[in-house]
């Protein structure tokens, strides 16, 4: 019989006792809070990577190759200034993006550190300026404007907290030297503070203007020539300084200006006011016998003095203290063609006598001899004028003493009497559209002047002036410097101001060597003639093919009105 077991069975498990947790209002407050501060961090966390996303794909992507990566620079561009270009369109000046270094010297852990860190990778700055600066616990100070790309790179590399970049605009001036007394330069906020930068600051500054250049009458190819004349004078002769220009005699525009010793406008600091200083329209100078022009001029025009008449330079004129003598004089009775020709200051007198002071102010004055030069620089010097305007002034005027200009005035006034007797304004401004100036002297008489300054040049003190194929008309100039106790007999003012074709004159060239010192090939002599003259003949030689003007074979027969004694224009 199998035996079966059964098994006991198990005594009944109690019920599982099912416990409901319930919470108070604190309790579900604080629960609510931590899900939304997970919910916000949860935000700022996706937020935070789309912006770092975005910053990677303008690094690596859309950011130009060329341009400087700095992760901490500011987008701060300032207002641009136009370019300056000169007649033909060349760039004078411009500007480039540069990365300026600030720094917020409160978040500047160690500042001794930083600035001995910074003064290795810039050398140019002061250590103890820097460190003054990052020691001041000021938001913003200044380290350093203008960096290149490669500097912009040494400062980030040594990850110094507290520095940062802001992008700003540098004014550069691609031609360097050419013209720096022209187009000036601009301070270290982009300011103009001399030249045409500064005369025309708001124009240049205006936004309506962006993309238009500033056109000046300014001819580079003209300007380097002008300068390399006037250089090679100057350093042949040991001169202390030149100054010169180029002018259209019918618009008045300046194709060029040089004012010698010159400066870079890209680092103005750097060199001495001397060179800073615009002898061409600040300097202001007595220009010696380069006025006998006006002279001859307004005697012929106004009637007082005919081309046939004579004058006497047989002896010196006295009057009160003042004795007139003449340089090389030939003792005797002179006709106006040779008081011109051979520039003499007692023949010269005794023609502004016959002319009188009245008459001789007032065609000085419309020549713009009396005031100031309108021009667009504010470098502009004022003449200085004799007051009261005494008998002795009426005679020292007519050879250039006693009356100081600026050379551009003189060359404005010297213009007007070769174009035809039309008043000259001169202008940087490239002119598109000239209006013809109020006559000032007749045509005859100024046909007359244009004769009687080849004269000068072919048979006269001018002849180292003269180019073959280009004749040009002109006048010498020699005046001894004032000082305060008179006049510095061995500090001369060498000048010769020409005009160029003679029958015809399109363009005005001056030339003037400041304290020129003679040599062994100008026979002892520093005068206009054998100083001056020849940067003017260089000028002309260069500046005439330059411009497609056909070599001219010279004139059969002189003009009548010039045909006195043996003296004639043959040209």
């Amino acid at each position: 019989m199998t035996d079966v077991t059964y098994a006991k069975p198990r005594p009944h498990a109690p019920a599982r006792t099912r416990r409901v947790l319930r919470l108070d209002g604190e309790q579900r407050a604080a629960m609510e809070t931590g899900r939304n501060r997970m919910a916000l961090a949860a935000v700022v966390f996706a937020a935070a990577f789309g912006v770092l996303g975005m910053r990677l794909v303008d690094l690596g992507v859309l950011r130009d190759a060329g341009e400087p990566v700095a992760a901490a620079m500011t987008s701060q561009l300032s207002a641009g200034r136009a370019d300056i270009v000169d007649r033909n369109g060349v760039l004078l000046a411009t500007e480039l993006p540069t990365a300026s270094l600030f720094a917020d010297a409160r978040r500047v852990l160690d500042p001794a550190d930083a600035a001995r860190r910074l003064v290795r990778v810039l050398p140019e700055l002061d250590e103890a300026q820097v460190l003054g600066r990052l020691d001041s616990r000021k938001a913003f100070v200044w380290i350093a404007r203008a960096l290149t790309p490669r500097q912009q790179e040494a400062v980030l590399n040594l990850g110094i907290p507290g520095l940062d970049f802001v992008r700003e605009e540098r004014r550069v001036y691609p031609q360097g030297r050419a013209a720096p007394h022209i187009v000036g330069f601009v301070d270290v906020d982009n300011r103009g503070i001399a030249g045409m930068e500064k005369a025309f600051e708001q124009a240049l500054t205006d936004p309506e203007r962006a993309g238009k250049p500033l056109a000046l009458s300014i001819d580079l190819r003209v300007q380097h020539i002008l300068r390399d004349a006037l250089a090679a004078q100057m350093s042949k002769h040991q001169a202390i300084g030149a100054t010169g220009l180029v002018m259209d005699v019918r618009t008045g525009e300046l194709l060029a200006m040089v004012s010698l010793p010159d400066f870079d406008p890209n680092q103005p600091a750097q060199f001495e006011p001397e060179r800073l200083f615009n002898r061409a329209t600040l300097g202001v100078y007595e220009m010696g016998s380069t006025f006998k022009i006006f002279n001859t001029a307004m005697a012929l025009d106004s009637g007082a003095v005919r081309v046939n008449d004579s004058f006497d330079a047989s002896k010196p004129i006295k009057i009160g203290r003042f004795t007139i003598n003449d340089y090389h004089g030939k003792h005797r009775w002179l006709s106006v063609p040779e008081v011109f020709k051979y520039s003499s200051n007692i023949g010269s007198a005794r023609m502004a006598l016959a002319v009188g002071a009245e008459t001789q102010r007032a065609y000085l004055r419309d020549l713009g001899l009396l005031e100031a030069a309108v021009l667009e620089v504010p470098e502009v010097g004022k003449p200085l004028v004799p007051s009261p305007w005494r008998e002795v002034n009426t005679l020292t005027v007519s050879y250039g003493h006693g009356l100081a200009v600026t050379p551009v005035q003189l060359a404005g006034a010297v213009a007007a009497v070769v174009n035809g007797g039309r008043k000259v304004v001169p202008t940087l401004l490239r002119q598109d559209h000239a209006t013809p100036g109020e006559q000032v002297i007749s045509a005859r008489t100024s046909a007359l002047m244009r004769d009687l300054m080849r004269l000068a040049v072919l048979d006269g003190t001018g002849r180292n002036a003269d180019v073959p194929g280009y004749p040009v008309i002109g006048k010498t100039g020699t005046a001894e410097k004032a000082n305060a106790g008179g006049y510095a007999r061995k500090a001369l003012l060498s000048s010769f101001v020409g005009a160029f074709p003679a029958h015809d004159p399109r363009f005005l060239v001056l030339a003037v060597i400041d304290e020129p010192k003679p040599t062994p090939d100008t026979h002892g002599y520093a005068t206009g003639g054998w100083v001056a003259a020849p940067a003017v003949r260089e000028v002309v030689a260069r500046l005439g093919p330059l411009y497609g003007l056909r070599p001219s074979l010279p004139q059969e027969g002189p003009n009548p009105d010039v045909r006195v004694a043996s003296f004639t224009v043959n040209d």
